[in-house]
């Protein structure tokens, strides 16, 4: 049976809490590398404070003790539970997610979060299974302990959702949330134990692209481009624009189809989700799972030839020109 209720969001009704006792403890899955903490489990310690109440972070990984460290600095833990274990290394989900349900037995958390990531879509599902409850993914605000608005189909529609599963299980969108600043002192424990098995999955290797351009996820102008390109080759002037201006580089999924681009580019749904203070889209057409992925930009300008393409319907600035025209000028005017 489903644990959640949805509710337009220009809906005036006043919904009650479920609540009949004061919400417990809420705890947060920490995404990293095993030498930084990703800059979303940031985002979702801001997020879980907004529940009000206690917030302990679980570190997962072949080398959680140091993330450990890292995360104890940070303004508004409480706790920091450190599972460190050779098995735990790169943190395959299904390895984690028994550290997790063991720390729930423990604590009886009242809710657990993680970011809306790879990693955390990974987790929260599995977690949510094994506690017979409905996650609620990619929240964008969160109203009360009970209460969250979230996306769907595409971020086409956004919906009100009210919980009355026992635990809350939330992915929470990085962009919708401000990254939480240093400042606390939390202590640091070892996790329940718990047995660990590897036959369900095996990490045999990544591949990780290095860029001197600022990180897409955290750029504060990113500058996109599209199939209209019509090469990876033609990218160089998606690059050329990025340098003079100090930003990141995306692309729409019809370009990394295409082969043009690694996927690591891709901005979209099922890409990776910004939200800049300037995103730049050129020859992008602008499909739903495009928009999904960046319309919470800030200023959003759009070159396109075509005047009926749907990014300029949520575009600020549009230009109807060729791209290969209108951007090798515009570079050549930037100082």
């Amino acid at each position: 049976m489903l644990s959640t209720r949805a509710f337009l969001t220009n809906s005036t009704r006043i919904i009650p809490s479920l609540s009949s006792s004061r919400f417990g403890s809420t705890l947060i899955v920490a995404e990293h590398n095993e030498e930084k903490l990703a800059p979303i489990t940031l985002n979702a310690i801001t997020a879980a404070n907004k529940l009000g109440s206690d917030v302990s972070v679980l570190v997962t990984g072949g080398n959680a003790a140091q993330i450990g460290e890292q995360v104890a600095k940070i303004s508004g833990v409480k706790k920091v539970l450190v599972a460190q274990d050779d098995k735990l290394k790169n943190n395959l989900p299904e390895r984690v997610a028994p550290v997790v349900l063991a720390s729930q037995k423990q604590f009886n958390f009242s809710a657990i979060v993680a970011g809306g990531s790879a990693f955390g879509r990974g987790i929260i599902p599995r977690v949510a299974a094994q506690l017979g409850v409905s996650p609620i993914s990619d929240v964008t605000q969160i109203h009360s302990e009970d209460t969250f608005t979230r996306t769907q189909y595409a971020g086409n529609a956004v919906t009100k959702v009210q919980s009355s599963a026992k635990v809350k299980c939330l992915t929470v969108r990085g962009t919708a949330f401000e990254p939480a600043k240093e400042g606390g002192s939390a202590a640091n424990e070892k996790a329940p134990a718990t047995d660990i098995k590897t036959d369900a999955s095996e990490f045999l290797g990544q591949e990780l692209s290095k860029s001197e351009r600022p990180d897409l996820a955290t750029a504060k102008i990113v500058v996109s481009g599209g199939r209209g390109l019509k090469s990876g080759d033609n990218f160089k002037l998606i690059y050329d624009l990025a340098d003079k201006l100090g930003a990141g580089v995306g692309a729409s999924r019809a370009a990394v189809d295409a082969g043009y681009v690694p996927n690591d580019m891709q901005v979209g749904q099922t890409g990776k989700i910004v939200a800049p203070e300037l995103y730049i889209a050129i020859g992008i057409s602008g499909a739903i799972q495009h928009l999904a992925g960046m319309k919470d930009s800030k200023v959003i300008v759009a070159i396109n030839k075509d005047p009926d393409a749907p990014i300029f319907q949520v575009a600020d600035f549009g230009l109807k020109e060729d791209l290969f025209k209108a951007v090798p000028e515009l570079t050549k005017a930037l100082p």
